[in-house]
């Protein structure tokens, strides 16, 4: 039997009551997740993220846990439809609030330091000073050039012999001494990637025409970029910046509707195959920018729609 893991505490009540019936079914029907898997033809690994509240199942597995088992499927849809719909609410309060939280920290200004203003990349200038450090307003009346020439001479004389004492040190009497600090210290390198969170086996490129169920990257780590309804249906962009990769969804949808996503040259499609499924998404796209990717519904009925 099936060793099922606490449901999460932020689950709907709802969602949590149909996980629940889902679960007791499989159980009744001593059945275990590859059985499972083999019977109503969904993956392993997604039936594994039904039966533990991280992913609504579609309407099609549903119906075909109840054909395997033979269980009747009306009051389970009807659970379904109710799950559905509180899945749907709690997806557009957690998109609100990352878009709250996105335009606080893009609202956030540093205030600058105290300090003598200049242009931006220039050190502050401070007025000079005399050597004896009063201001040179309040100092005697001026020497003349004549008087400072003999100083200024002494003074550039002074400074040679240093110049020529401190190489001759520094050199040894001999072939420059290499810079042993400099030599030694070893050449920058890129800093390595953070790791990725339990349960998500890609990022970026490597997520390309990879399933974001199986991917771990869908759940609470996607967000709806953008969206648009065709008909009854809805097209989004579904976005999960930890693994840099977007994919396209249709939801309300029906047999024979397909969903398409673009990044630039590379495209990714998903399409409705089974009677009562009601959801479709495409494999991802990887993406730095959610704004690049774009969402198309080609419906049944020759009706299509793209998100902006």
């Amino acid at each position: 039997m099936p060793r099922w893991k606490d449901l999460p505490d932020e689950l709907d009540p709802q969602v949590g009551e149909f996980v629940g019936r889902l679960r007791r079914i499989v159980e009744g029907g001593g059945l275990t997740l590859p059985q499972l898997a083999d019977r109503t033809h969904y993956a392993r690994a997604s039936w594994e993220r039904y039966l533990n509240g991280r992913l609504l199942a579609p309407k099609g597995a549903v119906v075909a846990l109840a054909e395997v088992t033979g269980t009747d499927p009306a009051p389970l849809v009807t659970l379904w439809e109710l799950a559905e719909r509180a899945w749907s609410r709690a997806e557009l309060r957690q998109d609100r609030a990352s878009e709250a939280l996105r335009l606080s920290r893009a609202g956030t200004v540093t205030a600058p330091k105290p300090g003598i203003a200049g242009p931006a990349g220039v050190s502050p200038t401070l007025p000079p000073r005399n050597p004896d450090g009063t201001d040179p307003e309040d100092a005697g009346p001026p020497v003349s050039r004549h008087a400072q020439r003999p100083a200024l001479f002494l003074a550039g004389v002074v400074g040679v012999v240093i110049a020529v004492v401190g190489a001759f040190f520094v050199t040894d009497g001999g072939e420059p001494k290499r810079d042993t600090a400099a030599a030694a210290s070893p050449s920058p390198s890129a800093s390595p990637s953070p790791p990725l969170p339990p349960g998500v086996l890609c990022s970026g490129a490597g997520c390309t025409g990879k399933d974001a169920e199986e991917m771990g990257c869908s759940g609470n780590l996607a967000t709806t970029a953008t969206s648009v309804t065709v008909g009854t249906t809805l097209v989004e962009v579904r976005y999960s910046r930890t693994c840099g990769a977007a994919w396209g969804r249709i939801t309300r949808a029906g047999l024979g509707d397909l969903v398409r996503v673009t990044v630039g040259p590379v495209r990714q499609t998903g399409d409705i195959t089974t009677v009562g499924d009601t959801i479709a998404y495409t494999p991802m796209v990887a993406v730095e920018e959610p704004g690049r990717a774009r969402a198309c519904a080609v419906l049944a009925s020759g009706r299509q729609g793209c998100t902006g």
